[in-house]
């Protein structure tokens, strides 16, 4: 529920019967900061031509004007050229009450469009890593939240199963694994691929080393490596659909996808639609060809095909290689067509690492040159890498920090911190086991879906876990602590409102929390505008803030008024149901005891 919008044309029509007509954008609204007093706060400073006054006599004139005709103002105050209004107790109460019962509040009705969001997009040579847990709850967070906001969307991974990498890992394992399986070896299936693909770049760099050391240059050992020519060969029988290599491929990436699988399931992040590149790298072909008879694209004497984007300010781009294979572009081209015509798109998102923002760009910029006019509805949502207090990482040389080895830490040290705070007391096993992976993953997601993903950040297992702070852990507590006094007060029959009663004097820090919860749909709203599951995060961890604030101040059970305390029964079953939808659009459960 939107205060400002709810005023606005109120506002207008008492300053234009002051001053005459002007544009409605003048009207500038906003929340009151926390130091001064006041719930809404409006500008004045576009009205000084009107008035030929000062701003606070102007901000005087227009305060006792609006407080005149606006019933539901209960004072005003002054500051320079700033109009600082209060609302009566009456009208939070009456806002309150509006949303009490809609058991679909901060979910809107569907607004008719269908949005894809691609995330994940793995290589099938290697386990998930860190960088990969940022990808995957970003992208099913904005999914979720877009659903929230009225979309239909369909979330989507894009699995890189083919190419020189996915060969490496294969040819590592024929030369090295002596028929080692995921059984015999008790290895999940992508742990023990990406083992031979850190294989393969061992005997990679022992090569090129050999051969530097026999007087050949650097960049010609890179070239000459008999296992890098091997692997290149191995790419042409798989392009060639060679029986044996095919085979191999098959039966290696099956065991990647069962290892892709648990992880994805211990994430808690899901697909509707799951694409394999070697299914869709020669989609892209036709619509070279189509550029080619339009004259956006040119082909080179050698026989690849380019586009020319200098007039841009960018460079030449390669589409299609001399010998007619497709790079990644071209796919992409192919790939976005058809989703748009198969599913009659309104928007499609890509979650990609900001490494990739040039390609996004010139993937859109060619696909308007074709004329496609949905490439205006390409948007790709680029984040900022994840890294350690150690520094980057680097996969060949095996020194990423593990998806599997993280989540299994992170619900382990949980286990650890609830058990010595005692969160864990009076809990079964099973309880006890649930709480903790609970607890480890809210953690996890929230730490990293709390900052803003174009930022790079810096993740810290330990910080992420405090039970103070700005932690997946701290809200879950709090909702828990309320979920425990609402089960006291029905345990001793203790009423609580179905609605405020109009006669009950709200509290300042009640109304903090009413404002909170009226703004949650507002909130997810612009999540959705702006692709930031950080903005959905960070107001529940404010609402949270305000609500252990209230919890310590005042008594709710042991209030003697009923009706007081009957109010404030209600209201913390608010609070902590608006915790609960907005922490699942970020992914995490919240607990029911702790």
């Amino acid at each position: 529920m939107n205060i400002e919008k709810i005023f606005s044309v109120d506002f207008y029509e008492t300053i234009k019967s002051l001053y005459g007509d002007f544009d409605i954008k003048s009207v500038q609204l906003q929340k009151t900061r926390r130091e001064f007093e006041g719930d809404i706060t409006l500008v004045v400073f576009p009205f000084l031509k009107l008035t030929r006054k000062g701003p606070e006599q102007t901000a005087e004139e227009i305060g006792h004007a609006l407080s005149e005709k606006i019933a539901e103002i209960e004072n005003y105050n002054v500051i320079k050229g700033f109009l600082n209004l209060s609302f009566k107790n009456s009208f939070w109460i009456q806002c309150f009450n509006k949303v009490v019962g809609d058991k679909n509040y901060g979910f809107a009705e569907s607004n008719g469009k269908t949005v894809m969001v691609e995330y994940s997009s793995p290589n099938t040579n290697k386990p998930l890593h860190l960088g990969h847990i940022r990808n995957n709850l970003l992208g099913y967070s904005v999914a979720r939240i877009l659903e929230a906001v009225g979309n239909k969307v369909i979330k989507a991974n894009l699995v890189n199963d083919r190419g020189i990498h996915i060969c490496k890992s294969m040819l590592a394992w024929q030369k090295f694994g002596n028929g080692e399986t995921p059984q015999t070896s008790g290895m999940k299936g992508d742990h023990l691929v990406g083992k031979y693909y850190v294989e393969f770049d061992k005997a990679y760099k022992s090569e090129i080393k050999s051969l530097v050391e026999k007087g050949m240059s650097e960049e010609e050992a890179k070239k000459e490596a008999p296992i890098i020519k091997e692997a290149q060969e191995m790419l042409r029988k798989w392009e060639a659909k060679d029986p044996e290599v095919y085979s191999l491929w098959e039966t290696m990436n099956g065991w990647v996808y069962e290892g892709f699988d648990k992880t994805y399931r211990d994430l808690g992040v899901e697909f509707d639609k799951i694409y394999y590149e070697s299914e869709t790298y020669l989609l892209g072909k036709s619509i070279v060809e189509e550029g080619l008879a339009k004259g956006v694209f040119y082909r080179k004497p050698d026989n690849s095909v380019w586009i020319d984007l200098a007039s841009d300010g960018l460079d030449q781009k390669l589409l299609l290689r001399s010998d007619g294979t497709s790079v990644y572009m071209t796919q992409d081209l192919g790939t976005a067509y058809s989703r748009f015509t198969e599913y009659n798109l309104d928007d499609l998102i890509y979650v990609v690492g900001n490494e990739q923002n040039y390609h996004f760009q010139v993937l859109k910029l060619i696909l308007s040159k074709l004329g496609y006019s949905w490439s205006d509805h390409i948007y790709h949502l680029s984040y900022g890498m994840v890294e350690l207090p150690e520094g980057k990482m680097k996969s060949r040389e095996g020194t990423v920090v593990d998806a599997d080895d993280l989540i299994e830490g992170m619900v382990s040290t949980a286990r650890e911190m609830s058990d010595e705070l005692g969160k864990l007391d009076g809990c079964t096993p099973e309880e006890a086991e649930n709480i903790s992976r609970m607890v480890g993953m809210g953690a996890l997601k929230y730490f990293i879906l709390k900052v803003d993903p174009k930022k790079t950040m810096l993740f810290d297992p330990k910080e992420s876990i405090d039970f103070n702070g700005n932690t997946g852990p701290f809200i879950q507590y709090t909702h828990a602590r309320i979920r425990s006094v609402l089960r006291k007060a029905q345990e001793n029959s203790v009423r609580k409102a179905a609605e405020f009663d109009f006669d009950i004097h709200l509290l300042p820090k009640e109304v903090e929390l009413i404002k909170y919860i009226l703004d949650y749909p507002e909130v997810v709203a612009n999540a959705a505008e702006t692709h930031s599951p950080a903005v959905v995060a960070n107001h529940i961890y404010d609402l949270v803030k305000e609500f252990n604030q209230y919890y310590h101040d005042y008594s709710i059970l042991r209030e003697e008024n009923d009706k007081i305390r009957a109010a404030r029964l209600l209201l913390i079953e608010k609070v902590s149901e608006v915790i609960k939808k907005g922490m699942a659009l970020l992914g995490i459960d919240v607990p029911e005891r702790m």
